[in-house]
């Protein structure tokens, strides 16, 4: 099951306020973000390069995969839901990101409120992905 790259990409304007709030990170090689069932510590923006993300079936076959297009918010649905994540996103070598820190990302959330609306864009956007993924089965 593939999930739609253009999922994960957010409006320029969150994007811009969230890299306000971050950390860059380069990858001189394949980088693992975050795995699935980890705790969420904040989110990754993937300026430009190749991340992909995957699902493993509790016996470890994969069941999910995607990549990630330049934009994308990478564990996003696992910060808002404080929950494991439930994909493992690995940056592939050369990809440029941002990390946000939870706490930075919670106060930027709680100062301005229409940039939340934006961020429930990208996770409608998501769940409409793994829907389609699931439909096209």
């Amino acid at each position: 099951m593939n999930l739609d790259p253009s999922a994960f990409v957010a409006d320029p304007e969150l994007i811009q306020a969230l890299d306000k709030q971050s950390t860059p990170i380069s990858c001189g090689e394949d980088r693992v973000l975050f795995r699935q069932g980890d705790a969420p510590v904040g989110l990754y923006i993937l300026k430009s390069g190749e991340a992909t993300l995957t699902m493993n079936s509790p016996a470890g076959k994969q069941i999910m995969s995607g990549q990630a297009a330049a934009g994308s918010l990478l564990g996003l649905p696992g910060l808002i839901g404080n929950e494991p994540f439930t994909l493992t996103a690995i940056a592939r070598a050369g990809a440029q990101l941002s990390f946000v820190p939870r706490d930075n990302f919670t106060a930027l959330m709680g100062a301005d409120p229409f940039l939340s609306l934006k961020v429930l864009r990208v996770l409608a956007a998501e769940v409409r992905s793994a829907r389609k993924a699931i439909l096209q089965r």
